[in-house]
């Protein structure tokens, strides 16, 4: 069993219609809470009026880092919050993403304005292409592998998010060093 006064990132579903105004992610930013959710901009047309509409990539999943004990109460307060549970684990064992692994997937989601999200049913293996270093600039230190999809111009680099979630930020070639075998 976890301890419940040890900061962790949990895994949660807001279960609030994609349309509603109040969503978890911004009312637990405003409580003061570390929040993270992926968002994408998005072109909506409603009204015969065109405008800008940040949502989440996935509408029910978000990661909130602060002590069990602390997020117990808020899922109490808040009927269309939840935490995710771990199948498997143990009777309501919710789910935990490590802080290096959440440390690094914000770090690469947000070093870059063009960013393109795939879940794990998404990816194929041949996706991955070559082994990379990134040297220099905001991915400094990151290796892993390069995102290879016919037509896509851009270079960029697959960082996962474990079980979640597959971010792509764009990565300028001069920062890429190939990988020797």
């Amino acid at each position: 069993m976890q301890s419940k006064t040890v900061e962790r990132w949990f895994v949660l579903r807001d279960l609030k219609r994609s349309n509603a105004h109040d969503r978890a992610y911004s009312v637990l930013a405003e409580r003061g809470l570390n929040v993270f959710t992926p968002l994408r901009t998005r072109i909506v047309t409603s009204g015969g009026r065109t405008r800008r509409v940040v949502s989440p990539v996935i509408s029910d999943l978000l990661f909130v880092r602060d002590t069990m004990e602390v997020l117990d109460k808020i899922v109490e307060e808040i009927p269309t919050l939840q935490y995710r549970y771990a199948r498997g684990a143990g009777y309501r064992q919710p789910m935990t993403v490590p802080e290096e692994e959440m440390d690094r997937f914000i770090l690469a989601v947000r070093s870059s304005e063009n960013v393109r999200y795939y879940t794990p049913e998404e990816v194929t293996p041949q996706m991955f292409g070559r082994e990379v270093s990134i040297v220099g600039g905001p991915l400094d230190g990151f290796s892993g592998r390069l995102l290879k999809v016919r037509g896509n111009r851009e270079k960029r680099l697959i960082v996962e998010l474990q079980g979640y979630l597959y971010a792509a930020p764009e990565v300028s070639p001069d920062f890429i060093r190939i990988e020797e075998k």
